[in-house]
């Protein structure tokens, strides 16, 4: 069934995300706040800055009035970046009505709060029916109708196939799940272990240390997700160690490609303005290491690069270091409890 869909965010995956649903039928309005921009992707019908060579669309609108975009608009799409989203719901909810369903397309933990977008929503506009839209995905690859997998997640399992029918297509598969606590850890904490894995490559280390990174990053993601409430085995779907894979070996993520540039030798804040856009792992690794703390749960690669980040350490000292920990059994609970 055809509906009325706002989209806040003209980045790439906002851009991309509004491409694949007005192909479904849907009526969209695209927000964003740089208006000569918007006014230039209308003209063109393409957004040349964050997602060049994708055609927009007739029935996708960009628009700079929030009013305008959020009128009529039964879904709610947030795609701005995730320290952004509290003040883009904040900002949006005198447009947002009671029961407004919400999809957040941000992954991230909220500094200073450590909160989940979730409960950052939860917060900021109660009446709102949340659902959170994770798994291994690049605009890139979805602005152009690549075969791609996605996982709507809500408390409420109806809720969460309403998503599921708007986005589901021939190109784009979406499943649904109810572990919203592991389906939002999962997209955030991967971030840091992509970074991990270009660090891994910019120091010119080999597909084995990279299998490793993976690995033992996803062990960490894990262990910190049980203790926060999530379920297991979401870690090891499409949320877990499916956006794993896509973020540490893709050429189209940008924290695989931060990180490559710190691991050559390029400072941390250097690394994330040459890559041009949001590298969401410089501030999840920050809150991450807070969280782990609090709940005692050991991390030893979120620490490593939280100090490289720092510049407490280098690239090659950090990996030296978790390379001479001392033994563990593979499957050895680490954590800091008790």
């Amino acid at each position: 069934m055809m509906k009325d869909i706002a989209i806040l965010g003209a980045g790439s995956w906002g851009t991309a995300l509004g491409v694949s649903l007005s192909a479904n039928g849907h009526q969209v309005r695209l927000w964003g706040r740089d208006e000569n921009k918007l006014r230039e992707m209308a003209a063109s019908r393409e957004n040349r800055h964050y997602l060049p060579g994708v055609s927009l669309p007739a029935g996708l609108r960009p628009t700079y009035s929030r009013q305008e975009a959020l009128a009529a608009a039964e879904i709610a799409v947030f795609a701005v970046p995730a320290q952004r989203f509290r003040a883009a719901l904040t900002e949006a909810s005198p447009y947002l009505r009671a029961g407004q369903i919400i999809i957040n397309a941000a992954k991230g933990i909220e500094q200073n709060s450590l909160k989940r977008l979730s409960e950052v929503a939860a917060q900021v506009f109660p009446a709102g029916r949340y659902v959170a839209l994770s798994g291994p995905s690049h605009a890139e690859e979805v602005g152009l109708g690549l075969p791609t997998t996605l996982v709507a997640a809500a408390g409420d399992r109806a809720l969460a196939e309403i998503a599921q029918d708007a986005l589901m297509s021939e190109n784009l598969r979406v499943y649904t799940s109810t572990d919203i606590i592991g389906v939002e850890l999962g997209g955030a904490l991967k971030n840091i272990i992509a970074l991990g894995a270009g660090i891994a490559d910019g120091l010119g280390f080999g597909d084995n240390t990279k299998a490793a990174m993976m690995t033992r990053g996803l062990a960490e993601i894990s262990r910190l997700g049980l203790a926060l409430g999530a379920q297991e085995n979401t870690f090891f779907g499409l949320t877990g160690i499916g956006d794993l894979i896509v973020t540490c070996t893709s050429v189209h993520s940008r924290n695989r490609r931060c990180g490559i540039l710190i691991g050559e030798g390029v400072p941390p804040a250097a690394a994330a303005e040459r890559v041009g856009m949001v590298v969401e792992g410089m501030f999840t690794t920050a809150a991450a290491y807070e969280l782990a703390a609090r709940e005692r749960v050991a991390m030893p690669i979120t620490e490593h690069i939280r100090a490289v980040l720092l510049g407490e350490t280098t690239p090659r000292a950090a990996v030296s270091s978790l390379m001479t920990r001392g033994r563990k059994h593979e499957r050895e609970e680490e954590t800091l409890r008790g």
